[in-house]
C-alpha cells in the first residue's frame, strides 16, 4: 500500500501542471488575439477610417430622406357599422400591399397613394364604457370569464369589435396633410348608401323619442306643480291634507330624473350621429423612431467595418488553405 502513495502524488502534480499549462496557454491565446486585432487596425486604419466616414455620411443622408411617419385617427362606428368599418380598412390594406395606386387614388381619394405604406385598425379596450348602463354586456363578460382568462376575452376579436372607439393607424414615408390622406379616408369610410339610410331612420327615431320625453317631463312637472299648489293651499287654509303611501310621488320624481338623464345622453349621441364613422380626433406626422429608423448613421458604419473584417478574415483563411494545399502536393 505504501508504494501507491508516491504514484498518486505524482499523478496529482502532473494534473496540476497540466491545468496550469492550459490556463497559461489560454491567456497567451487571448493576448495573441488582442495583439492581432491591434495589429489589424493599425495596418488597415486608413481603410477603416474611410469606411467609418462614408458610413456616417450615408447614414445621415438616409436618416433625413428615408423617414417614416405614423398617423392615428380615433373613430366611433355608429349604427352597428363596426364590421363594415373593419372590412373597409382590410380592403385598403390589401390594395396597399398589392400596390394598387389607381384604386387608392381614384376610389379612396388619397392624393399621393405611393406615400402610404401600411394601414390597420385596432379597438380601444374600454371595458368600463362597454358595460356602462348595459347589464347584458356585464353579464356576458361574467359568463365568458367563467371558462377562460378575462384579459384574453376582453382582447378577443369578437368582444373587442363591440367597443365604442377604435384607432385607425396608417404609416407614410413622407409628411402628409389632412386633405391628402385623413379626409379622403374618412370620406371613403362614410360612403355607404345602406348605412346612410339607417342613419336617417335612427336620427328620426331619436328626435321622436326626445320629443316624447320632453312631453312626459312636462306632464310630470304639471303633476308636481299641482301637488305643490295643493300643499301650499292647505297651509294657507289651515286645513290638513292626508297622503297615503300609494301616491307613488317618489316614483314620479325618479321617473323624471331618469328621463332627464336619458335626454342628456340623447343630445350627446346626436352630436356623434352626424356620420356613419365618426372621427373623434386625428394625430398626424409622428416620426417613427422604432427599429433602425433614425439610427442608420450608427448602423451603416458598423456594418461596413464588420463587412471589411469578414472579407479580410476570408482572404486570410483562403491564403492559409491555399498554402497548405501547395505544401501537400
Amino acid at each position: 500500500m505504501s508504494t501507491n502513495v508516491p504514484n498518486n502524488q505524482d499523478d496529482r502534480e502532473i494534473d496540476l501542471m497540466q491545468i496550469s499549462r492550459n490556463i497559461g496557454d489560454f491567456f497567451r491565446g487571448i493576448n495573441s488575439f488582442f495583439f492581432q486585432c491591434i495589429q489589424f487596425f493599425f495596418k488597415n486604419g486608413i481603410v477603416i477610417m474611410i469606411l467609418f466616414i462614408v458610413g456616417v455620411g450615408v447614414g445621415v443622408y438616409l436618416d433625413k430622406t428615408k423617414k417614416t411617419y405614423d398617423h392615428q385617427i380615433i373613430v366611433s362606428p355608429n349604427f352597428g357599422s363596426t364590421d363594415y368599418l373593419y372590412s373597409k380598412i382590410d380592403l385598403i390594406s390589401a390594395k396597399i400591399k398589392e400596390g394598387d395606386t389607381v384604386f387608392l387614388k381614384n376610389i379612396v381619394g388619397i392624393k399621393k397613394p405611393k406615400e402610404i405604406i401600411k394601414i390597420e385598425i385596432k379597438p380601444i379596450a374600454d371595458v368600463y364604457k362597454f358595460i356602462d348602463n348595459k347589464a347584458e354586456n356585464f353579464e356576458l363578460i361574467k359568463l365568458m370569464a367563467e371558462d377562460g382568462d378575462v384579459k384574453k376575452i376582453l382582447e378577443d376579436n369578437l368582444t373587442s369589435k363591440n367597443y365604442t372607439s377604435h384607432t385607425v393607424f396608417f404609416k407614410t414615408n413622407r409628411l402628409t396633410y389632412d386633405k391628402e390622406t385623413v379626409q379622403p379616408l374618412l370620406d371613403f369610410l362614410n360612403d355607404s348608401e345602406y348605412y346612410r339610410k339607417i342613419q336617417q331612420v335612427v336620427l328620426k327615431n331619436l328626435q321622436i323619442k326626445m320629443t316624447e320625453n320632453d312631453s312626459i317631463i312636462s306632464q310630470i312637472n304639471g303633476v308636481l306643480n299641482g301637488f305643490s299648489n295643493r300643499v301650499n293651499g292647505s297651509q294657507t287654509s289651515n286645513k290638513l291634507i292626508y297622503f297615503n303611501e300609494n301616491t307613488q310621488l317618489n316614483e314620479v320624481i325618479k321617473t323624471k330624473d331618469v328621463l332627464i338623464n336619458e335626454q342628456g345622453k340623447h343630445r350627446i349621441d346626436s352630436v356623434g350621429y352626424d356620420k356613419i364613422v365618426k372621427d373623434n380626433s386625428a394625430i398626424t406626422n409622428i416620426e417613427n423612431t422604432s427599429s433602425v429608423n433614425g439610427k442608420l448613421k450608427f448602423i451603416i458604419p458598423l456594418l461596413l467595418i464588420f463587412g471589411f473584417i469578414l472579407i479580410k478574415l476570408f482572404q486570410r483563411f483562403y491564403n492559409k488553405q491555399k498554402k497548405l494545399s501547395l505544401q501537400s502536393t
